[in-house]
């Protein structure tokens, strides 16, 4: 064999592995990306100065949906449960007046579970005590089971922590879409500035139907 063919052969087998090398490297920071803690700046970037201000379009919005999903399940038990009934259903990639098929970005099948460790493993650096787990747990369960594909089906919310509109989480990633990290990461911003902790939005979701 040729010196020159040996050396052909050398550049492939090294432009492969070094190819494969940088593959998994990447894997590994993407992974890591979801254990760094919050920054006061993420927060800024998130918050953007208004997750805490009034928004008495959208809490009417909310509201409205709330009262018309209790209106129905009290239809539901009139009629003798016929109709079944959710407050989420779960949306798959849009085809139409949404994103195309074609750049949709993968994860179709949601781990509620996998979010909910997720979440669990940025409630300290988000400012919050462990105690407040429970409230938040219970929170997300009721608002979209923890699915961050899950649309409110009354008022058009999105995502894990049901943002309405969706598109609010963009300030937190433009993966918002399908992303469960950078949902929660939202998700956790808009509960400190809106309610101060995870038991004060539940607390309030609690007596209103909504958060």
């Amino acid at each position: 064999m040729s010196v020159k063919r040996v050396a052909i052969i050398a550049v492939a087998a090294a432009a492969v592995i070094g190819g494969g090398g940088f593959v998994a490297y990447r894997a590994v920071q993407n992974a890591d990306i979801v254990r760094d803690p919050l920054t006061p700046q993420d927060f800024g970037k998130i918050a953007s100065g208004d997750l805490s201000a009034p928004d008495p379009e959208n809490d009417a919005l909310k509201d409205a949906a709330a009262q018309k999903y209790r209106a129905d399940k009290l239809k539901e038990g009139r009629d003798g449960g016929k109709s079944k009934l959710d407050w989420v259903e779960v949306k798959k990639p849009p085809t139409s007046d949404g994103f195309p098929p074609a750049t949709f970005p993968p994860g179709s099948n949601p781990s509620p579970g996998s979010n909910k460790g997720v979440a669990k493993s940025m409630l300290a650096s988000a400012g919050f005590g462990a105690d407040q787990w429970g409230c938040l747990e219970r929170l997300w369960m009721k608002e979209s089971g923890w699915n961050e594909r899950a649309m409110n089906r009354y008022s058009g919310a999105y995502g894990i922590p049901q943002a309405l509109p969706g598109s609010k989480m963009a300030s937190a990633g433009g993966d918002w879409q399908t992303n469960a990290a950078t949902q929660i990461k939202w998700g956790l911003a808009y509960i400190k500035g809106r309610y101060g902790t995870p038991c004060g939005a539940w607390g309030h979701s609690q007596a209103t139907g909504w958060y």
